[in-house]
């Protein structure tokens, strides 16, 4: 990021920006914790904060050197109340961001986890009868309403389900599963490792690119408990390819008395659910086909919170509800209540104004997207002087769905100079990531792209105050003036 040439040109400028420590422990920001904490005590975190601040630049790297950030920073070391997971403005365009914490929940969804976080709640109990309940009957309600299945179930996550599914319906045999569809989900978790920590044994057939019925019914054996699909959803393999059908495995399943496992991954439910996701598996396609049992994410597609979902058949549901791993990884009443919320909204069709984030971010048309960045950039050139501009862009679902389907987007392009020492889109985009909210752009080509396909109308106002935190720092010659004359030659 130019550590080396930063150090020599532009820190000793920067350093002599630093405040004293007096600027800093008389500001505002200070006073109610000098009252509550002692002055001594207040000196302490400010030459700390001042400190961090110093060896940031000595290693080339951005730093608010700005008295009020200072200030918070200090508080911050007072009263210890950073926490360590934070709000985060997602600009990448990655609309599934893992890192990111995935699909950001509905406003209905989060009121609803508030509500049973505060105090009790009837998770296993029937309120009419004063007796312990099932504590995914209302959830698996839904499930059935909305996929048509017999039954169904929730754990913590899909890997954790496809865990325990292979557990119950083939611990001790083979599992049939195509070359091509051995993926990696990411984390360095592999499926033939999860096949092996459930304690079934993988039986692979076909080859990478082609893999036809008459492979997998070679293959069953006198040892085979199942067949497995997998939907290779971070990848896809294109020319010169093959695929068994759904339908006609889950019909050879049951002609030779084995289990159907689909395991879909992303988790599009139906037709249009959610909306402009076209070339994934459904949930609904395969219950129609005949699938045993179908496991899908609830914090992809579908929008709500992480957890494993299992939908199928009462019999498959039953056994695996049964068993004791299940109880290891059940989810929680939180969680219940942000899917439960979720999937009552999909239900109700409420996806256009209100509903599921997700399926309003892929729904947003291109010309609101543009005059949003309109506004952003008049702000950036007129009052900060910032060489922004207006770009046609993509945006992706991430997250290991629809990984060769890319969304046209509108982006803010950001180019030199920036704000930071040193003057380099690196440094800049880390003066964001570290700053109060944390924005995370796009890095692209010497540039700065924030896309506003994932950065909430909501968020607008925090985004331009953590961009104005940032230009605290430009050195007096890149003015906005000068940056404007610079534009205008």
């Amino acid at each position: 990021m130019g550590t080396s040439s930063g150090d020599s040109q532009i820190t000793p400028e920067a350093l002599r920006q630093l405040p004293p420590v007096n600027a800093v422990l008389e500001h505002d920001e200070l006073a109610a914790v000098r009252q509550l904490r002692g002055r001594e005590l207040v000196v302490r975190a400010v030459r700390a904060a001042i400190g961090e601040a110093r060896l940031s630049l000595q290693n080339g790297q951005y730093a608010a050197v700005d008295a009020p950030s200072l200030a918070r920073r200090a508080r911050e070391i007072v009263l210890g109340t950073r926490p360590l997971l934070r709000p985060v403005i997602n600009a990448t365009g990655i609309l599934l961001h893992t890192g990111l914490g995935r699909a950001p929940l509905a406003e209905e969804a989060v009121e609803a986890v508030a509500a049973v976080a505060r105090g009790y709640c009837n998770l296993e109990f029937e309120l009419e009868g004063g007796e312990r309940g099932r504590r995914t009957s209302g959830i698996a309600r839904l499930l059935r309403e909305l996929t048509g299945a017999e039954a169904a179930t929730v754990v913590n996550n899909n890997a954790g389900a496809t865990v325990l599914a292979l557990r119950v319906l083939a611990a001790g045999r083979e599992v049939i599963v195509s070359r091509g569809q051995l993926v990696e989900i990411g984390g360095s978790f592999r499926l033939p490792e999860i096949l092996e920590v459930s304690g079934a044994r993988l039986r692979e057939v076909g080859t990478t690119n082609k893999t036809r019925l008459s492979d997998y019914e070679r293959a069953i054996g006198p040892e085979t408990a199942a067949i497995l699909r997998v939907h290779h959803s971070n990848f896809r393999i294109v020319g010169f390819t093959e695929e068994a059908p759904l339908d006609g495995l889950a019909q050879l399943a049951h002609d030779r008395g084995l289990a159907m496992i689909d395991d879909i991954g992303s988790g599009a439910l139906a037709p249009g659910q959610p909306p402009g996701v076209g070339d994934e598996p459904l949930v609904s396609e395969g219950i129609t086909a005949g699938a045993d049992l179908v496991l899908f994410s609830g914090d992809k597609l579908l929008g709500g919170p992480q957890c494993g979902i299992l939908v199928g058949t009462a019999v498959v549901i039953g056994r695996i509800e049964a068993d004791p791993l299940m109880r290891a990884l059940r989810v929680g009443k939180m969680t219940l209540a942000a899917l439960e919320t979720t999937l009552g909204l999909i239900r109700d069709g409420a996806n256009d104004a209100g509903g599921v984030p997700l399926w309003n971010m892929l729904s947003i048309p291109l010309p609101q997207l543009e005059a949003r960045a309109r506004r952003l950039v008049d702000v950036l050139r007129d009052e900060l002087g910032l060489n922004a501009s207006i770009v046609t862009s993509e945006s992706f679902i991430g997250g290991g769905s629809v990984p060769v389907q890319p969304i046209p987007t509108v982006a803010v392009s950001v180019g030199p100079p920036f704000p930071t020492a040193p003057d380099s889109e690196g440094a800049w985009a880390r003066a964001l990531r570290i700053g109060d909210p944390p924005v995370v752009p796009r890095v692209q080509r010497g540039t700065v792209l924030f896309d506003l396909r994932t950065v909430a109308e909501r968020e607008e106002t925090s985004l331009l105050d953590a961009i104005r935190r940032t230009c605290h720092d430009r050195k007096p010659e890149s003015s906005a003036k000068d940056t404007k004359t610079a534009r205008a030659k």
